[in-house]
């Protein structure tokens, strides 16, 4: 595993291209570029390793998920939302084989030479064009040398065109007011477009649900739809406080996610394994890669954990000291002291930074995707400091090697 300079001669460009013709909208976090100057460049042996790891990881999350879907007295210790808990008995009518399941496990290098997962994006992962379009970009910059990558958006939109019937309405649900958020699902809606299928871009109260059937009130496009792709967060849209939100939990118009991605979603995941095991499921590549992980007020004297919001995304409120700015890393322990069931406490990995060339250090996080239970493709972020988040850059992935090695 390697970093690759772009040259700067290239750089901006390819930094324009991203931006007009790779949905890269957002190329800024305040004052911070968010495209990489590198490449990352992956060996056919690690991408194996990782294709392989994902799917396991994979597999365990889904029986898990199924497993607490049928008896919700497991699920307690997930402490979710009281709102969200309220609707779970509604999934009794989940069935897998009818929605498509989309998931992202962060994965990091350790200084032991391993892989450390820090969570599991189940419920609405991102970063789509830039695992599928900025990597044939990055490609392109760096010939006569073979590489090659997973696309996947291709992968993901063949998964729904299995599932939604030829030239179906499809809404596309996120924050509209967003546009980190509309680039996503616009490249989405774009590849969707070509192949017929009839897409509407809408927020989280533009569906409404009638005999479990979602139904859009958009005007000029009123009417019934074929498929949900969510991208807006389950506990963002209750706070959103839309007066039909409940109906998607029972709805029984495929969906991608469905609200079945919670459980695994809250980082209190682990606390239901031991429970979980006693019904036959076993968690062995979950306890391999994730770091251990407690209750707060189990921490006590022990050293070297930190503590991560059991709902955050992005990297937000995680209290690895030397990435906080300013107080932020005291704010974030007195709103563990005040609130700790929204946050858990896990055994803190050692990062192992990646050096370019001219001698600079990055730490990495390499998103792998699942699309139904298999591996496709990867999205990853680079940052100066330990801790991913809203100021990393996003990078391309590659692989070395032709496409046909593997």
């Amino acid at each position: 595993m390697k970093l690759v300079s772009i040259s700067k001669d290239k750089y901006e460009e390819y930094r324009l291209d991203l931006m007009f013709n790779a949905y890269k909208w957002d190329p800024q976090f305040f004052d911070n570029n968010t495209i990489a100057k590198h490449v990352l460049v992956i060996t056919n042996e690690e991408h194996k390793e990782l294709e392989k790891l994902t799917e396991n990881l994979d597999k365990e999350t889904r029986q898990a998920e199924e497993m607490l879907n049928k008896n919700l007295k497991l699920a307690k210790p997930l402490a979710l939302p009281q709102k969200i808990n309220k609707e779970l008995t509604k999934m009794k009518n989940y069935q897998p084989e009818k929605h498509i399941r989309l998931m992202r496990y962060d994965f990091h290098p350790t200084i032991e030479g391993k892989w450390a997962i820090s969570e599991v994006n189940s419920d609405v992962p991102g970063g789509f064009a830039e695992a599928s379009i900025m990597p044939q970009f990055a490609m392109n910059l760096l010939t006569p040398h073979k590489y090659w990558y997973k696309n996947f958006g291709d992968i993901l939109v063949q998964a729904i065109t299995k599932k939604v019937k030829p030239k179906g309405t499809i809404m596309l649900v996120h924050c509209t007011s967003f546009s980190d958020d509309r680039q996503v699902m616009q490249f989405l809606g774009d590849k969707l477009k070509s192949l017929g299928f009839n897409i509407i871009y809408g927020a989280g109260d533009h569906l409404r649900f009638k005999n479990n059937k979602a139904i859009s009130i958009l005007d000029g496009n009123e009417g019934e739809v074929d498929a949900i792709f969510r991208f807006t967060p389950l506990e963002w849209l209750i706070e959103i406080k839309p007066k039909h939100w409940q109906g998607y939990f029972d709805t029984i118009t495929p969906s991608c996610n469905h609200p079945i991605a919670i459980f695994a979603q809250t980082k209190r995941f682990p606390f239901v394994w031991n429970r979980l095991e006693k019904q036959g499921i076993t968690f062995s590549t979950w306890k391999k890669s994730l770091p251990e992980t407690i209750e707060v007020n189990e921490v006590k004297n022990k050293e070297g954990y930190i503590f991560k919001p059991a709902c955050g995304r992005v990297g937000e409120k995680i209290s690895i000291k030397e990435a906080c700015k300013d107080d932020e890393y005291e704010k974030i322990l007195a709103d563990v002291k005040k609130h700790p069931k929204q946050y858990i406490a896990q055994k803190k990995f050692n990062s192992k930074p990646l050096i370019t060339d001219e001698g600079q250090s990055f730490h990495l996080c390499l998103g792998s995707y699942s699309v139904e239970g298999k591996h496709a493709g990867y999205y990853a972020r680079i940052s100066k400091l330990p801790r991913i988040d809203s100021f990393s850059a996003d990078i391309p992935v590659l692989i070395e090697g032709e496409e046909n090695d593997r």
